[in-house]
Order: structure tokens, then sequence, then C-alpha cells
């Protein structure tokens, strides 16, 4: 991976140092090892990410962070996307992001500097219904005496068991609202393991019936749009990542299997679609730190567009070098011990996660000709 596209000293930095501590603590071997594991990442590399200052990268200094932001995880989690390795860093950073943005004084001083120390976020944006539009919410919050009773049911809330803190999403008064749930909150029977297709991941669905919190535990404000503008931008890195791999892992099979006494990789039916999966990355990352560059002083408009571009071009490109890469293994590609499975489990999981291509097209129809006009 170059670094010719980063666009400041603090990313290149990052990225460098990301990428050394992902290739060591992070092959593809520790990866397959780890998918029985009840948690997808140690808690001891969960302490030594903490030590780093990855925690606490898009949190203002007086909370104990870095003071930078969102942008600034992207080379980190590019590198983390590399390797394929799974942590709770993008959805406590997505988590502390929107306590910034919606929460109260008091929430942000409680829960930042926890978040900047390694107490883990998540958020419970997901119902069973599938939408991608993040105020579009059945979970209802009900005031009853002093507290605010919960009904619904979450999913796909990642790491849910491991979570210090769950920020969820609720119908409350006729508004899309969001609280806080710590984890003593929910009950152990409220939450259950789902089985989805990357398998690297540990995602759960939460049960909020009967939930019950302090009315001080809802945000006073909303910031849908921030979170799914954020989510784009960190799945998009790390969809980034597992593009390069997977051309590397191709690359590489091409030029060591052979056939009719010919590498196949001098054979142009596969020459060229490898060269389109390298023209794809490019792309990806060039939307990626153009993204990035924007992200903080753009006007919504400008950064939305650039973010659905981002998340349509990085879905596309990452899932079509993931098939080529189980169609260039034969039949070896087809069973679980290829590498390529892989890669393609966690394109796909990430090419859904807040839309797919088409839906970010046809969004960005509307977008671009009202610019236009």
């Amino acid at each position: 991976m170059s670094n010719q596209i980063i666009c400041t000293e603090e990313q290149s930095m990052l990225l460098d140092t990301a990428l050394d501590f992902c290739e060591k603590h992070s092959s593809i071997h520790v990866v397959r090892s780890r998918i029985g594991e009840e948690e997808s990442l140690s808690r001891d590399l969960w302490s030594s990410m903490v030590e780093l200052g990855w925690a606490g990268i898009n949190i203002p200094e007086t909370y104990g962070g870095l003071g930078l932001g969102v942008g600034d995880l992207v080379p980190v989690v590019e590198a983390m996307g590399r390797n394929l390795m799974v942590s709770p860093l993008v959805w406590s950073a997505i988590s502390a992001d929107t306590l910034l943005l919606a929460g109260s004084d008091e929430q942000r001083a409680n829960w930042l500097p926890k978040i900047a120390g390694g107490a883990i976020a998540t958020m419970a944006l997901t119902e069973p219904g599938g939408s991608w539009l993040l105020t579009d919410v059945d979970c209802r919050g009900s005031i009853e005496g002093d507290g605010i009773v919960l009904s619904g049911t979450k999913c796909l809330v990642q790491d849910a068991k491991i979570a210090d803190v769950v920020l969820v999403s609720l119908q409350f008064e006729g508004k899309p609202r969001l609280a806080l749930i710590p984890q003593a909150a929910i009950p152990s029977q409220a939450l259950k393991r789902e089985e989805i297709i990357d398998e690297t991941r540990r995602c759960y669905q939460l049960t909020l019936d009967g939930i019950v919190l302090p009315k001080e535990q809802l945000l006073p404000e909303t910031c849908f749009e921030a979170i799914e503008q954020a989510a784009m931008l960190l799945i998009s890195a790390e969809m980034a990542g597992g593009h390069a791999s997977t051309l590397n892992l191709i690359v590489e099979y091409l030029k060591t299997r052979k056939q009719f006494d010919h590498y196949i990789g001098s054979y142009q039916a596969l020459k060229h679609p490898t060269v389109d999966i390298l023209i794809g990355l490019e792309a990806t990352r060039s939307h990626l730190y153009h993204a990035v560059t924007i992200y903080e002083s753009a006007q919504s408009h400008e950064r939305e567009i650039a973010l659905r571009m981002l998340k349509a071009t990085a879905s596309e490109g990452f899932s079509f070098a993931g098939d080529r890469a189980i169609q260039f293994h034969g039949g070896f590609g087809f069973t679980y011990e290829c590498d390529a499975q892989l890669y393609l489990r966690r394109a796909l999981w990430c090419q859904y996660q807040f839309g797919d291509e088409d839906y970010h097209r046809l969004l960005l129809q509307s977008l671009l000709l009202d610019q236009a006009g």
C-alpha cells in the first residue's frame, strides 16, 4: 500500500504504525484461530491498541484523547482491514463522536474519558426490518414514573456482550432519539449471538423489552446523519484495506500456480480482471482520502456526495475482488481452507452495511442533479 495518497503527516505516521502492529498481531493464522473464540480480539491486544492512543484518536484532549478527528482513524482502520483484524475500535469511535455531537455535558464527561481509556462502546441501530434509514426506528421508549421503559429488538449489534455501554436508537415521544444503555442494565438473556457471513465478527440480537433507563440516559440531541457518514467513511476504509490484501493474494497465486506447464498469471483471461481489481482499488483509495480531506471542512451536501461515491466504489470493488479471488483459485477456492473465503465474506458483510452500491447510486442521482441545477 502506497502512502502517496495520505493527506497529512499524522495520517502517514498512523498508517505506518498501524501496518506494523496489525501485521505483527493479526496474521491470517491468528485470524482463523480466533474464529471459534468467544471474543474476536484478546483483551491484551485491545489494551495494546489503547496504549497506542487509538481509542482516543477522535476524542478531545480535555477528555483524555488525542484531539484529532474521525478522518484520522482512516489509516488505522485501513491497516486493520488489510489484516482482517476485528476490534471494538470503529464502533467505540463512532459512539464517542455521537456523544460529542449529541450528548449532554454530563454524558460526555462521564463516558468520553472512559472510552479514551479503553472502555468499549457500541451502537444498536439496525432492526429486523433491515432498513438502511437510521431514523426508520420501531424500537420504543415510554415514560413510566421516573424512568424510560424500552421495547423492541435490535440486531447486528457488534461486540454487545463485551461493551461497557450501548448507544441505542428508539422512538421516544414520536421522534427518533438516542439513549445510553450501560452494560449493567442489559440482562444476560437479552443478548443472543447471531450467525453472520463474516465469522471474524461477534454480533448480537439485543432484546430491549423491559429494560428501564433513567431519563438522564437519553441524549438531548440527535445526529443520525453524522453517524451514517462516519460509518460509511470507516467501513470503506476497512474495505480498502481488505481489497488491497485480496489483490495481493490473487497476484501471489497467479505467480505460483501452474497449469499446462505455464503459470496461470500468463493467461489474458486472468490478467485483465486482475488489472480491473487494481484499478478498482486505486479508485477506492482515491475516493477514500478525498473524503478524509473534506470530511471536517466541507458543507454537508458536498461531504454526503463524497461519502456515497466512496461507499459505492468500495462496496463494488471489494466484492468483485473477493469473487474473482475465489474463482481464480479454482475448486480449492470454494473450500473453507482457502483464505480467499475470508476476504469474500468480509467484502459481502461490509458491502451491505449502511447501503450497497445500488442504494448509494440511487441517492447520488438526486444529489448530483440538485448540485448541477
